[in-house]
């Protein structure tokens, strides 16, 4: 049974609203009268309220004289004012004092009905709509993720599936979310198959059913826009999903519009190592390792694996002919990024500007080693939240914002995705195997062969190989990978944390957003 909800009526003239009362208390709700400023003060004092109706011309206080008095007392409590004036400045100030909803008298009793319901029922009804309509979409999602044939009916569906995610997070009755996680599930494990099934064929030169993926992504979106614009700027946000981007788009809203919001694939492995390298390089790994050495290390190698991303697009732009300039920066640290805000005037000097943005992966790798961090980013909806309150406060919204005065358009994308593991997959190898949790490279791999993605022969799939017998194993769906040896402390530690590497929805489906300035 739902709380009754309490109801404070503020009007000069109450006795004239008897009926609008009569017909609110039928309804079920408690209703309490007063005819004056100061009086509903003392009753807001005194007693705890659900909603007020708050009338604007009074005797004595005025209406938004009471509504500042009341806001000082409870700032969360909502007051509807109500009114006779049309007067812009009246509406301005209530509005301004954070009202929660204006009505012009004469009010009848169905306009008074509708306030109270948006006001303290619409988190419940919403809820109960989207439980109705994830309900009924339930059977068709489920027959789509069952008929999924290529590349681009999984973006379809993996866009569907975070559309529900975000919708049920924010309204749906408790219950329901775990239904779809459930789907998520049953879609990455489809997912996992259509991947081993079709990913090696996609490196065949005929075969036309290859989807935009990491080596492409600057040659079809970015560079033929630079022939039109003076400038762009594009942000590579390391590790951003797509449910991330779709957190952060509304904060986006009131300076840039989408023009486009694309979803593209990662190769394998979905690391940065890879992922990214292929995306400044317009190559392959394993091209990259033939054409540009110097510019390529492998996992045993020292030093970092993505210190050469700046020559490397120098590269691309050469080879395709590109004649435009080129600045690029990392923002791995507050400093850095302060430092790039400062320095808009040299950045906009250039045709094209590459940045690129550490904080979602260093979250990532601190939420698996901070007890703190994994608390605070518990599941999805928390790894979000963290992601959207960081970029709010970061220096890189600030930039976009002052690019958006400068009527820059800018890309948003990123290299790889992540993925919350939760079951172990057994693997050995010997001691030159790789560390990561999600792929494994090296020679005398040992696994079963059910459990993961194979690839026996790296270069089917433009991968780097240390050796002659190197081969490559992916991680599917939530898995991630445990050695034999020492396998309650890998499975203790690394569960219920955020990877990537290997084959899931989350991390091979990865957002590319073109945002055009608001005039």
């Amino acid at each position: 049974m739902m709380k009754a909800v309490n109801i404070l009526w503020v009007d000069d003239e109450i006795e004239l609203l008897k009926p609008h009362i009569i017909f609110l208390e039928s309804k079920g709700y408690r209703v309490e009268t007063v005819n004056n400023g100061a009086d509903a003060i003392d009753m807001v004092r005194d007693k705890e309220f659900d909603l007020i109706f708050l009338d604007e011309n009074m005797p004595g206080l005025s209406g938004l004289e009471t509504l500042s008095k009341i806001k000082d007392m409870a700032p969360v409590l909502p007051v509807v004012m109500i009114t006779k004036s049309e007067e812009e400045y009246i509406m301005e100030e209530a509005i301004g004092s954070k009202i929660a909803d204006y009505l012009i008298k004469p009010v009848n009793p169905k306009q008074i009905l509708m306030a109270i319901k948006k006001i303290t029922e619409q988190r419940r009804l919403v809820g109960q709509k989207t439980t109705a309509n994830y309900q009924a979409e339930f059977n068709r999602l489920g027959m789509e993720i069952s008929d999924c044939q290529t590349a681009q009916d999984w973006i379809n569906v993996y866009r569907k599936l975070v559309f529900w995610e975000l919708e049920l997070e924010k309204h749906a009755e408790q219950g329901m979310d775990q239904v779809l996680q459930m789907q998520h599930v049953d879609a990455n494990k489809a997912f996992a198959r259509f991947i081993k099934k079709n990913y090696i064929d996609w490196f065949q030169s005929n075969d036309t059913k290859k989807p935009l993926m990491s080596p492409n992504v600057f040659r079809e979106k970015i560079f033929p826009k630079l022939s039109q614009q003076k400038n762009t700027v594009v942000f590579v946000i390391d590790n951003l999903r797509y449910d991330q981007w779709k957190m952060l788009e509304p904060l986006l809203a009131p300076y840039y519009s989408v023009k486009s919001d694309d979803l593209f694939y990662s190769i394998l492995p979905t690391a940065t190592q890879f992922a990214r390298n292929a995306m400044f390089a317009g190559l392959m790994p394993s091209e990259i390792e033939k054409l540009h050495p110097e510019y390529w290390l492998n996992e045993a190698d020292e030093g970092s694996k993505n210190q050469f991303e700046e020559q490397l697009m120098q590269k691309q732009m050469s080879r395709l002919g590109i004649k435009a300039s080129l600045f690029y920066e990392k923002v791995n640290n507050i400093d850095k990024g302060r430092k790039l805000v400062n320095n808009l005037g040299g950045l906009l000097n250039h045709n094209l500007s590459v940045i690129v943005v550490n904080f979602v992966d260093m979250l990532s790798h601190a939420r698996t080693e901070m007890d703190m961090i994994r608390e605070l980013a518990s599941d999805e909806s928390a790894y979000r939240s963290i992601t959207l309150s960081w970029f709010e406060h970061s220096s890189l919204f600030e930039l976009i914002k002052q690019l958006s005065e400068k009527e820059i358009p800018v890309a948003i994308t990123t290299d790889h995705g992540t993925i919350r593991v939760h079951n172990p997959v057994k693997i050995a190898g010997d001691k030159t195997i790789s560390t990561n949790l999600r792929y494994k490279q090296g020679k005398s791999l040992s696994y079963n062969p059910k459990e993961v993605f194979e690839v026996p022969n790296p270069q089917s799939v433009y991968l780097p190989k240390i050796n002659v017998s190197t081969s490559y194993a992916f991680a599917c769906n939530d898995d991630f990978f445990a050695y034999p040896n020492n396998y309650n402390h890998y499975v203790s530690y690394y569960k219920n944390t955020f990877q990537h590497g290997g084959v899931s929805l989350e991390e091979m489906l990865i957002p590319f957003i073109l945002l055009e300035p608001r005039k």
